[in-house]
């Protein structure tokens, strides 16, 4: 593993002894890989992912064009329409160890915009 990667997970370990999803408040994750991100909201205390997204997806892939920056804001929109359908307004917001800077930044700023409170 590289040395980016294994300090990565130990942020990602000191944020998730902060941070525990409800269901009431569930906990937003967040991962980027080089081309994609993945988004999911996971109840904690009974261990299920509620909705999840990714750039990843095929029908994702056919509507957004355009800069990794731009399809995590798009993946915000699309994500927070999920949100709203399944009664969540409410959620943690999980960097899993990455800086709030770039693809990060630009996900949850849509994710505000669209009305989700975290």
């Amino acid at each position: 593993m590289l040395k980016k990667e294994i300090a990565r997970a130990a942020r990602h370990k000191s944020i998730r002894k902060k941070i525990t999803g409800t269901q009431d408040r569930p906990r937003l994750c967040v991962h980027r890989s080089l081309n994609h991100m993945y988004v999911q909201v996971i109840d904690d205390i009974q261990a299920k992912t509620i909705c999840s997204v990714a750039t990843s997806e095929k029908e994702f892939q056919k509507t957004v064009k355009g800069s990794k920056t731009v399809k995590a804001d798009k993946l915000g929109e699309v994500f927070a329409g999920k949100l709203k359908s399944k009664g969540i307004s409410k959620i943690a917001f999980d960097r899993a160890g990455y800086k709030y800077h770039g693809r990060v930044k630009a996900l949850a700023e849509s994710l505000r915009k669209a009305g989700i409170q975290f």
